[in-house]
């Protein structure tokens, strides 16, 4: 007989991934009649009109946007104008932005009208939850404090209460107490550098292309916004990035525009400045009994592509899919089947995608002169070879 539960479904996190399980389970006809509880502790409030643009940014592919779209999250992120970006724009610092080696992708190409969206993570995350519990889900903001998987149902403790449920979702980002529970062990490496975040207003106009120039130390992007300033994310030494974030505007902004060779002119600092360690981490199993780990408590990788958070809206899509065709064969929702055709297929994808990113950042990485002219010469000749091109194209949309 089974244990009474209090939810069918219990997600602990609530950030853009979690909040998209949460969504999507809700909102979706195959698993509408699920009862979900969504646990984060300080859930992200959508922000004011006149606040101005937050630096966690996050490239969104047409998969992720497809997400959002189908749990009717989509238009209250348009309020805070995401920027479409139509191009990307790839060039070695050893090589001029304008030559024959730059690595162009055009939307148009695809037949697209756009690559994704450069949108805030805040305002990503609280449409999300906004969507969730307007569709019935119940948000709880009591950090979890404990957590047993048992055969007929899974108990997670908050503080002083205990819920029972059939399925639980860890989606706690890469230091997970969730997966620590679960006794789920994973590999990682530190990877040698942190990421500095800024907005800063270039001189010419970014003209919706997202670009990105790899320099000795580590990639430096600029990615389009709305109000057509550029959101920086720059990978580089430890050392580096914490003198970047202690610069003075005026320091910062010509620092930014010598390591993007001028590209945008001018660029000038106003605002905040933050930086984060980056590391690879992936899991050895992304499924336990009646526990399925989604995002970065699964997986997590280099930024230099902007695919982390797009990876994760996959999982979040894949596991939503997953549980409504259990339901349907009437399976219950911890059943080892589903959740290992869930792990099986999620965890092959993200290998994969993490190797191939784990791969370029080490190439780009490498200072000796024959690999340099390797590298260089690899970006003109993808540049040059369409179904190659077309490819990478796709992945960058998500397909």
């Amino acid at each position: 007989m089974s244990a009474r539960r209090d939810f069918d479904v219990v997600i602990a996190g609530g950030g853009m991934v979690g909040a998209a399980v949460a969504a999507l389970l809700v909102t979706a006809p195959a698993t509408a009649t699920l009862t979900v509880a969504l646990i984060e502790p300080k859930p992200a409030t959508p922000p004011r009109p006149e606040e101005p643009l937050d630096i966690r940014v996050s490239a969104l592919s047409h998969a992720a946007r497809n997400v959002l779209t189908a749990v009717g999250a989509w238009p209250r992120i348009l309020a805070r104008q995401p920027c479409a970006y139509e191009r990307m724009i790839v060039w070695d610092s050893a090589a001029p932005v304008d030559g024959p080696d730059t690595l162009i992708f055009d939307a148009a190409e695809a037949g697209e009208p756009d690559l994704g969206h450069i949108a805030e993570n805040r305002a990503v995350a609280a449409s999300l939850i906004e969507r969730a519990v307007a569709a019935g889900a119940v948000l709880l903001t009591t950090p979890v404090s404990g957590l047993e998987l048992g055969a007929d149902a899974a108990w997670v403790t908050l503080d002083e209460r205990r819920i029972a449920t059939g399925l639980v979702v860890a989606s706690d980002g890469a230091d997970s107490k969730l997966r620590g529970f679960a006794g789920l062990d994973g590999r990682g490496t530190a990877y040698p550098q942190e990421a500095v975040v800024a907005h800063l207003t270039p001189a010419l106009g970014h003209g919706f292309a997202a670009r990105q120039r790899f320099l000795p130390s580590g990639p430096i992007a600029l990615l389009p916004v709305a109000d057509g300033r550029v959101s920086l994310v720059w990978s580089t030494t430890p050392e580096q990035a914490a003198g970047l974030v202690a610069m003075d505007e005026a320091a910062f902004g010509a620092a930014v525009t010598h390591a993007s060779d001028g590209v945008l002119g001018e660029l000038k600092a106003v605002g905040p400045r933050a930086r984060f360690a980056l590391r690879r981490f992936q899991a050895d199993r992304y499924v336990a009994t009646r526990l399925a780990l989604v995002g970065d408590a699964a997986h997590t990788v280099h930024p230099l592509a902007g695919q982390g958070v797009n990876q994760g809206f996959r999982d979040a899509a894949a596991l939503a899919a997953e549980i409504g065709a259990s339901l349907a064969r009437g399976e219950d929702l911890g059943d080892p089947r589903t959740l290992g055709r869930y792990g099986r297929a999620r965890r092959a994808d993200n290998v994969l995608m993490g190797a191939a990113l784990d791969g370029l950042w080490r190439l780009f990485a490498d200072e000796h002169a024959a690999i340099g002219r390797v590298r260089r010469t690899g970006l003109g000749l993808v540049n040059r070879a369409g179904s190659l091109k077309r490819f990478f194209i796709a992945r960058a949309l998500g397909a």
